[in-house]
């Protein structure tokens, strides 16, 4: 209450000296390494720090709150590890397709439109919207006045209709 109430740093030295040791044991035994428990119960105490007004003790104890921000913490550091930096994509023009698969591009590109045109009207319409229109089906929905569903259907409908026939 010292920390959110007055920003007290003694109280707060006390806080971390207390949690900060059973967060990151908490992190490490959820799968974190010790690296990454380190990193996160240091955000993990800098947010408590930063935040200390959002504490409501009618919601939650303390210990419940502040392990609650350290998993989510995690999650968000595991996260931010998986994701690609752009440093990491492949830079430049892709290479040009061979011929042969350039032929087969074409033909599967005729196939699929003979196979769309050959849709009954209703589906096709959907079908143009979504796909080449890059419409969302409610988008879609807003525009023709059709229910949500009819338009789902129908799309779904016209799928199959084109997964069959292009095998």
């Amino acid at each position: 209450m010292a920390v959110r109430d007055a920003q007290d740093r003694a109280a707060f030295a006390e806080l971390f000296a207390h949690f900060g040791p059973r967060v990151k044991s908490f992190l490490m035994k959820s799968g974190a390494s010790p690296d990454l428990a380190e990193e996160c119960t240091q955000e993990v105490m800098v947010t408590l720090w930063r935040k200390s007004h959002l504490f409501d003790p009618a919601k939650a104890s303390v210990s419940t709150w502040i392990f609650t921000i350290a998993r989510n913490r995690k999650i968000d550091l595991l996260r931010k590890q998986r994701r690609v930096e752009p440093e990491d994509l492949p830079w430049g023009p892709e290479p040009d397709p061979d011929q042969a698969d350039a032929i087969g591009m074409q033909q599967e590109t005729e196939i699929l439109g003979k196979a769309i045109a050959a849709l009954p009207d209703k589906q096709r319409l959907l079908i143009e919207k979504a796909y080449y229109g890059e419409l969302t089906h409610s988008e879609i929905a807003a525009q023709t006045g059709l229910p949500l569903g009819t338009i789902k259907s129908r799309i779904r409908l016209a799928l199959d209709r084109l997964r069959h026939t292009i095998g």
